[in-house]
């Protein structure tokens, strides 16, 4: 009696760990050990090894608490009478064979599943002529087990989530920057675009006398946009660096200095992870925004860009 008395606990306690692995072991994707394993998580490449087995690693386990209960109950039946063996089984099935396994197991489900993958192996090979064939039919049917990707949105809130854990894993300026570089190829050149009437810009039929070269650099930019005479299409852009050693009583014009060499003109509707990409290649760092008719509408620079991606506002920079 008390032989059989321990082989049923043996076997809640098997029904258990079963039904505690099955829970905690598919609780992890495999995209997420994929990634631990990369960054040289040890009990992360035990658990993905296994994991692996996908349908397998299923039936295995499933396989394996079916049969504890069922075993445990003729166990029972030997032990005491049918309808408190049916009592007994219940309670012990309840308590230790579902409810503390699967409450326990998944909260720590990576450390469990390493320590116990040996087990696990053991069973894969043990049950394998029965649980091969169910395994290799849901393989046919429903196909590998498909990756778990995560939107932008969902990775924003993913973020916030471990900012507001409180735990030191991103601070403050590492959430600001990441949610920042998500979000800002979501954004247009319009919504960052400094406007046409708000930009200092030459006419191309300006000369370049004491009076212009004066006011050039008070202004202080290094790069300036130059319009035709209605000041509604763009000729170039003019170099302040051009300027250096040119003397104060020449007639040249705006136009015979300026340059359209790597010139970057783009839409409104650009995107502006295509425009920062476009100004990289074209080592740039403004782009002269145009609408339809190629009228000029403003300019969208590299450090515009940049306050998007770091959220935060760049002191300006005269460009």
């Amino acid at each position: 009696m008390w032989l059989n008395f321990f082989i049923v606990v043996v076997l809640v306690l098997l029904s258990g760990t079963f039904a505690g692995l099955t829970l905690a072991l598919f609780s992890l994707q495999l995209t997420t050990l994929e990634r631990k394993v990369r960054l040289g998580d040890e009990q992360a490449l035990k658990v993905y090894r296994i994991r692996q087995k996908g349908n397998l690693l299923l039936c295995t386990l499933l396989l394996g608490n079916v049969a504890s209960y069922t075993v445990m109950a003729v166990f029972l039946g030997s032990i005491t009478s049918g309808v408190v063996a049916g009592f007994t089984a219940t309670a012990l099935i309840f308590m230790f064979g579902e409810i503390l396994p699967q409450a326990v197991f998944p909260r720590y489900a990576l450390q469990i599943g390493a320590r116990l993958s040996g087990l696990v192996w053991l069973f894969l090979v043990v049950l394998y002529p029965i649980a091969f064939p169910v395994a290799w039919l849901l393989d046919r049917l429903l196909g590998k087990e498909p990756p778990v990707l995560w939107s932008k949105a969902e990775l924003r809130e993913i973020i916030r989530y471990h900012k507001a854990a409180g735990e030191d894993i991103i601070d403050q300026d590492e959430e600001r920057i990441l949610l920042g570089a998500l979000s800002f190829s979501e954004l247009q050149v319009k919504d960052i675009l400094i406007p046409a009437k708000e930009v200092y810009a030459l006419d191309g039929r300006t000369t370049l006398d004491v009076s212009a070269l004066e006011q050039i650099r008070q202004k202080g930019f290094s790069r300036i946009p130059v319009l035709n005479a209605s000041s509604t299409r763009v000729v170039g852009i003019l170099y302040a660096k051009d300027l250096i050693g040119l003397s104060p009583g020449h007639s040249l014009k705006v136009e015979g200095l300026c340059s359209r060499k790597n010139l970057v003109l783009v839409k409104g509707d650009t995107r502006l992870d295509d425009l920062f990409n476009l100004l990289v290649s074209r080592k740039m760092h403004m782009a002269l925004v145009v609408g339809e008719n190629e009228d000029f509408e403003g300019i969208a620079t590299m450090e515009d860009i940049m306050e998007e991606i770091l959220s935060t506002e760049l002191e300006d920079i005269k460009a």
